[in-house]
């Protein structure tokens, strides 16, 4: 078993919207980056839903997600786990991200998407009941995870279901949420 350490969030001040994970694979964690497994469908997905080129380098498309006022981060800060498989983070190992801090910080989040049903279930559990009623209150979406252990669901799906981060964003942009 190994501890593990997330990143720090990519972000900016005026984020309108917030993609959590749960914590990043062996892959992502050796490349210092998020979601850096060549089959991890997340930025393949983010390039089709906000309109910029896949192959941009990894600094670029996090500078397209913070000029679409996206924030990425981790439900957790550390945990330990054996794989990179969120069915081996050890439960009472985790420890959660200060979300009540971040909020704070980013007054204009609207909308929280969870990238997979497990950075959804830890926030949930461990973090929702910690956050103030005016965090607490934030919109909360689960969407299929971009992981290749999701195999299950096919990529055209996948991407179907993060559309709804597009409309997210000019809908917040706009003003008319």
């Amino acid at each position: 078993m190994t501890y593990l350490h997330s990143f720090l969030p990519i972000e900016d001040s005026s984020a309108v919207t917030l993609i959590l994970g749960s914590m990043p694979g062996k892959v992502s964690l050796a490349e210092n980056q998020y979601y850096a497994h060549p089959r991890n469908y997340f930025w393949r997905i983010m390039a089709s839903v906000l309109g910029f080129p896949e192959e941009l380098p990894y600094g670029a498309r996090c500078q397209m997600l913070i000029r679409s006022r996206i924030a990425l981060w981790d439900v957790l800060k550390a945990c330990t786990r054996s794989s990179s498989m969120d069915s081996d983070i050890v439960e009472s190992s985790m420890i959660t991200n200060d979300f009540e801090r971040f909020l704070s910080g980013h007054p204009d989040i609207k909308a929280v998407y969870f990238n997979g049903a497990k950075a959804e279930t830890i926030y949930k559990r461990r973090i929702l009941p910690q956050l103030p009623e005016n965090h607490a209150n934030i919109a909360m979406t689960r969407l299929p995870s971009t992981s290749p252990a999701n195999a299950s669901v096919p990529f055209p799906v996948k991407l179907a279901h993060w559309r709804v981060i597009a409309t997210t964003v000019t809908t917040l942009r706009s003003g008319s949420c």
